[in-house]
Parts: structure tokens; sequence; C-alpha cells
């Protein structure tokens, strides 16, 4: 299974750097950003295949036109009771 990899820069100073998993990642911005006031961005560089593929089933861009119709994800089956 391939590893979520994240890069995190700064557009303000030299900071950059890598990281496997979004919450490490999310952390490193939200603590670069209170220590500095600097603007952080962050670039999801891949995803394990499971998850592009719910995003992409789900239509993530938000366009109705994108999600996959034919998904569980999109329209799951009602439990049976």
């Amino acid at each position: 299974m391939e590893r979520t990899r994240v890069a995190v820069r700064c557009v303000d100073c030299s900071f950059e750097t890598e990281y496997d998993g979004l919450p490490a990642a999310r952390t490193a911005l939200d603590d670069h950003e209170s220590a500095t006031g600097h603007e952080v961005t962050w670039e999801i560089e891949s995803l394990a295949e499971g998850v592009s593929r719910a995003g992409d089933d789900a239509g993530v861009c938000g366009r109705p036109e994108c999600a996959n119709e034919d998904s569980p994800l999109v329209n799951p089956e009602p439990a049976d009771r």
C-alpha cells in the first residue's frame, strides 16, 4: 500500500519538510503559522489507492458531474432492518 506523502512549505521563509501522514503535516503547518505568522501551504503528493478512489467516487472537486453515480460511496445501499 502506498503511503500518504505530504509536503509542507512556507511562502515567507525557507521552512520546507515532508511527512508520511496528514496529522503530522497539519501539526507542523499549524505550529509554524502560530510561531511565525507566516503563510504555510501543503501539497498532498500521494495517497493510498483506496483513498484516491474514494475521493474520485465522491466527487471531491465539488461539482456534481464529477461524482461516480455507481459508487457505493455516493449512493450506499440502505441497511436492512
